[in-house]
C-alpha cells in the first residue's frame, strides 16, 4: 500500500538544474516528515534534505546548502528537490524518505557531467 515514486531524474551539465519529484500514496502524507538521500556506488548514503510534515521548517546537508530546495504538496501527497548549480559530486541515486515507518522510493539517477 505504502508507495514513493521518484521522478525527474537524468543528465545534467555542471552548473544546470534539475527538479526531482516523490509521489507518495498509501499513508496520511500531511502528517509525516519527508527526506532526500543520495547515494554513489561505494559510498554511503547521505541525507540530503529534510522537511517536516506542515513544510515549514526545512533542512540541508552542508554541501547542498544555498543549491538545493527541499518542498512539499500536501494536498497532492508530493515532495520535490529543485537542485541548482549542480555540481559532478551531486552524481548519484537519489531517494525519498518518509518517516511513516521508514519506507524508501525505488530512486532516481542523477548524473552532472559534461
Amino acid at each position: 500500500q505504502v508507495q514513493l515514486v521518484e521522478s525527474g531524474g537524468g543528465l545534467v551539465q555542471p552548473g544546470g538544474s534539475l527538479r526531482l519529484s516523490c509521489a507518495a500514496s498509501g499513508f496520511t502524507f500531511r502528517n509525516y516528515g519527508m527526506r532526500w538521500y543520495r547515494q554513489t556506488p561505494g559510498k554511503e548514503r547521505e541525507l540530503v534534505a529534510t522537511i517536516t510534515s506542515a513544510g515549514d521548517i526545512t533542512s540541508y546537508a552542508d554541501s547542498v546548502k544555498g543549491r538545493f530546495t527541499i518542498s512539499r504538496d500536501n494536498a497532492k501527497y508530493t515532495v520535490d528537490l529543485q537542485m541548482s548549480n549542480l555540481k559532478p559530486e551531486d552524481t548519484a541515486m537519489y531517494y525519498c524518505y518518509t518517516l511513516f515507518k521508514g519506507y524508501w522510493g525505488q530512486g532516481t539517477q542523477v548524473t552532472v557531467s559534461s
